[in-house]
């Protein structure tokens, strides 16, 4: 290895390298100072600008980091490790039950009820939707979750607490979807000035019923269960959900590729993008046109069979484009790719915090009992906003 390889690997070894938005900061060996290298690995340090090095030591450090290069003859990529706000993160953790309960409040106050006609008068339909939502974060039954509605009249943030059928009831209508789906999109809207790069993917979560799909088609005689599916669209800098789909498992009309369309639509009802970065399941001339309509630009792999001699006129011509972009630039275009991950992200904060499964029987209420993770996992997006970034979050 030649002298500024040797340097930069061990600048990579010392964790000298920060992953910034535009670049990777990379800390001097000789002072407290940094260097800044983008996407292109061009830096500012001065074997750069004024000896004409097209690759310093730190540039050939952020390619061992990404395992572009190999360094010491074999790929070594070491993690590195980020600074965390903790302050902002423990006041965040330590008041986000609290929070959650009264931006829940805020949030469903636009909430109307059906005008009473004659029969037994309705349940406000606004409380009954905070319970839902409530009951899904806390993650217990209907019957446990009563002492929580319970406790919200106690804290005057209901007027009457709803019997546990009331909540399981509203989840199993289909007329509660497109309320949950504007709740959603409207916990995603404080963050509007923050996100301008969207990451889309989707996600399986198992339900406790089981299928005999297996045993149909792989004689395969152990149980499995069914699961439903979720397609959304994240900002790639806070993870808050700006979009989502909610479809079964496998089937007509699951697939990836026919949920890409409605994902940016919902995000360009409140933000102005400048990327979308998606897997090449999503890849297609339809969806690469629809990114550039939208005045934004589209990163999605092509898989290893496809050319350029696709023939499809004029409607081809930015995918065509966008093919000999991805085959020559390859390093330019994973860096712009990788903002993909963060969709990955966010499916584990849901899981992890939230549950990996829905508890209802129903495939409605399956359905928008997954809609109430999403937006409880966007809450609690905007209570950590609120204490880093100091956002305030209003809804009504």
């Amino acid at each position: 290895m030649d002298l500024r390889k040797q340097k930069a690997f061990q600048l990579l070894k010392n964790g000298a390298i920060r992953k910034l938005e535009d670049g990777f900061a990379v800390r001097s060996q000789s002072s407290k100072r940094f260097y800044f290298v983008n996407h292109e690995y061009r830096c500012n340090c001065p074997d750069c600008q004024f000896n004409g090095t097209e690759v310093c030591k730190h540039s050939y450090a952020v390619k061992y980091y990404l395992g572009i290069e190999k360094a010491n003859g074999t790929t070594t990529k070491i993690r590195l490790t980020y600074p965390q706000a903790w302050k902002a993160y423990n006041q965040a953790q330590q008041s986000e039950v609290k929070l959650f309960d009264e931006l829940l409040k805020d949030l469903v106050a636009d909430v109307e009820t059906e005008q009473y006609v004659f029969g037994r008068p309705q349940l406000d339909k606004k409380e009954v939707m905070f319970c839902a939502i409530q009951k899904v974060y806390s993650q217990l039954s209907s019957r446990r979750a009563k002492s929580l509605f319970n406790k919200s009249v106690e804290a005057e943030q209901l007027k009457h607490s709803p019997n546990f059928n009331a909540v399981s009831n509203l989840l199993k209508k289909e007329s509660t979807t497109p309320l949950l789906q504007d709740l959603l999109l409207k916990t995603a809207q404080p963050l509007k000035a923050v996100e301008s790069k969207f990451a889309i993917d989707s996600s399986g979560f198992r339900t406790t019923k089981f299928n005999e799909y297996c045993n149909e088609k792989h004689n395969d005689k152990k149980r499995h269960h069914e699961w439903i599916k979720a397609h959304i669209c994240v900002g790639t800098k806070t993870n808050v959900i700006t979009g989502a789909v909610i479809t079964r498992g496998n089937g007509k009309g699951t697939g990836d590729i026919t949920q890409f369309s409605d994902l940016v639509e919902q995000t360009s009802q409140n933000f102005e993008a400048q990327e979308y970065s998606a897997d090449m399941a999503y890849n297609s001339i339809g969806n690469y046109n629809l990114i550039h309509e939208k005045g934004a630009k589209a990163y999605i792999p092509f898989k290893s069979n496809i050319t350029a001699t696709v023939r499809s006129g004029n409607r081809g011509k930015l995918w065509r484009k966008m093919f000999h972009y991805f085959s020559l630039n390859q390093e330019e275009f994973s860096s712009h790719y990788h903002n993909r991950s963060n969709a990955e992200t966010a499916f584990h904060m849901i899981k992890s915090k939230l549950g990996d499964s829905v508890k209802s029987k129903n495939q409605t209420a399956q359905k928008n009992e997954l809609l109430c993770k999403l937006v409880a996992h966007n809450i609690i997006v905007l209570i950590h906003e609120m204490h880093e970034l100091g956002i305030e979050a209003k809804f009504s």
